[in-house]
């Protein structure tokens, strides 16, 4: 974020105020003009013509509004601006106090919340003022960026990631920092890890709020329908704790996936090692472990000779193997291969336990094995099968020491600290005091224009409150590596989650305690429509060619062209 731009905040709020002094004239005479409007002594001035005689009625009684078009358009571009200035001094306090806390509550619980803070305020004030009858009128603009904001993080900004991290796929997984093949729309693309396909599977799920909510219009029922809000909010409020829990404690769940993978991989490695150096079959003509085979390899670890292993010499052997592919702590692994084998807990691994111990192993990787005969010269292909399974796995849980390692300590923990605290509440008080001025003039410019309010939120405001989020993604996304992409990818599911439970809980608290009437089929159906197709797609794969952003670019027109087809073709709303 450029340093000036809280001067820059100053000066946009200072010239609201311009235009709100100089947008109106103080008479004690009755007047009668053009070009303006006589309210009781005061006239506000309108410079564009207006499709309505209508008086405009300031927010707090002194922001600046106005019937035009242009004027209106011209609120909205200055209210979107500051809102996008909120969305992203959220984000830089909320890395900040990333850094100092760290994960796990900070980055489960804060982030998400911030994040989805905009949005939230937005929403709440489009229904939260006025009579019934104005809020029912004005919540449109709450369900408009509600759905505005879940369609294009998942579609266009989806798709532009694609684009822009897209490497070489070679062997159904792209390759770090390797983009030779240009716009291959087969060849060319982005990987992700396993947890990314998680997230995309919890977004697809956030969506049953949605249904039960539209419960009563599918069975086309008029009753039912503030008991299916209530159900609904309560539903989305768990979903939200749920999800919030699940974030705290990812990082530790990760850690221990992780962990277990990675001594997988140790024990296939091992495998691998042996039949390399073996003078023979490592099991018999029964499948068992050959004896004979065994001895020989036994004989050549134990550097002693005296007849059993100790941690030193698996020690040899593991550092031995040069397991840097991994990047693997060398003294875990060789407590854990100990641990395997030494069942008589002496902390020495005598010749019947290492049969015992490779027995085992060879049985663990039969069952990753495509072929039939497990003995003869195929064992080394059902060894080699296991060896590249372990691996695979270990790279879809995506290991992050290396970033971790890089990764600089804060300098100034107690100035940092103060800079984001202070740069999340002024994003908070920017967000609270121009988002209703903000609704505000959407609802006037669609009134002069005759375009639904539904239709400006949905282009327009996602465009202010997810800027910072959209291009902070497809920056990182550039960086062309897996964990470059899984993060962004998570971030965007992630987003959209919130959306689907914060935000919609908000929405659904306000619609309940106003008593206002929930009519929303057609954005409900493109929020399902949306969220379903591109969670399925995302949890059932890790791997997404080029292709795939063509499919995520074309859901956003469809989206918009569904909504105008059955609110106005068929009646929906």
């Amino acid at each position: 974020m450029a340093k000036n731009s809280p001067n820059l905040t100053i000066i946009t709020i200072l010239s609201l105020f311009v235009v709100a002094t100089t947008g109106r004239i103080i008479t004690t005479t009755s007047l009668s003009s053009s070009d303006g409007v006589n309210d009781g002594g005061i006239l506000r001035f309108k410079p564009f013509l207006t499709s309505s005689q209508e008086i405009c009625e300031q927010t707090y009684g002194f922001m600046p509004c106005t019937t035009t078009a242009f004027g209106n358009l011209f609120l909205i571009l200055v209210y979107g601006y500051l809102m996008y200035l909120a969305a992203t001094y959220l984000s830089a306090g909320s890395e900040l106090l990333l850094q100092i806390l760290g994960p796990g509550l900070v980055g489960g619980l804060c982030l998400p919340v911030l994040g989805a803070l905009p949005d939230a305020m937005l929403i709440l004030v489009s229904g939260l003022s006025g009579s019934t009858e104005t809020a029912q009128d004005q919540v449109s603009v709450g369900m408009g960026l509600l759905a505005g904001s879940t369609v294009m993080l998942i579609t266009s900004i989806w798709g532009t990631c694609i684009v822009v991290g897209k490497c070489d796929i070679q062997n159904s997984l792209a390759q770090d920092n390797k983009d030779t093949k240009g716009f291959n729309l087969i060849g060319s693309g982005v990987s992700t890890d396993i947890w990314t396909s998680y997230s995309a599977m919890i977004m697809a799920v956030s969506v049953l709020p949605f249904i039960v909510v539209q419960f009563p219009q599918i069975l086309h029922s008029t009753s039912g329908r503030h008991t299916s809000v209530l159900l609904a909010l309560i539903l989305s409020v768990s979903l939200l704790v749920a999800y919030c829990l699940y974030q705290v404690y990812q990082p530790t769940l990760q850690k221990r996936h992780l962990d277990f993978a990675k001594h997988k991989h140790v024990r296939s490695r091992i495998l691998k090692y042996l039949k390399m150096r073996a003078l023979g079959r490592l099991v018999d003509s029964h499948g068992e472990p050959n004896r004979e085979v065994l001895a020989k390899l036994f004989n050549s670890i134990d550097a002693n000779k005296d007849g059993s292993l100790s941690l030193s010499e698996l020690r040899a052997l593991v550092v031995g193997m040069q397991l840097y592919e991994i990047n693997i702590n060398e003294e875990d692994a060789v407590t854990k291969v100990m641990k395997d084998f030494d069942t008589s807990e002496n902390n020495e691994v005598e010749f019947d336990e290492f049969v015992a111990g490779v027995g085992r192993w060879l049985n663990e990787a039969k069952g990753f094995s495509k072929i039939t005969s497990i003995a003869g010269p195929d064992s080394l292909k059902y060894v080699h099968d296991y060896y590249e399974e372990t691996k695979k796995e270990h790279d879809l849980l995506g290991d992050q020491t290396h970033e971790e390692e890089e990764e600089e300590g804060v300098d100034d923990p107690r100035t940092t600290t103060i800079k984001a605290v202070l740069l999340l509440l002024l994003g908070t008080a920017i967000a609270a005091a121009f988002a209703d001025p903000l609704v505000d003039a959407v609802g006037n410019f669609s009134a002069a224009t005759s375009i639904p309010s539904f239709f400006i939120s949905f282009i327009v405001l996602p465009l202010a409150t997810n800027s910072s989020e959209a291009v902070s993604a497809i920056i990182f996304a550039t960086r062309k590596k897996q964990r470059s992409a899984s993060l962004t990818f998570s971030e965007l599911y992630g987003a959209v989650t919130m959306n689907n439970v914060l935000c919609l809980s908000v929405f659904l608290a306000l619609v309940y305690v106003r008593g206002l009437t929930w009519d929303f089929s057609s954005e409900v159906l493109v929020i399902l429509i949306v969220c379903i197709v591109m969670g399925v797609f995302g949890s059932c794969r890790t791997t997404f060619p080029l292709w795939t952003s063509f499919i995520a670019f074309l859901l956003y027109p469809f989206s918009l062209i569904l909504v105008y087809v059955l609110d106005y073709g068929y009646g929906w709303s």
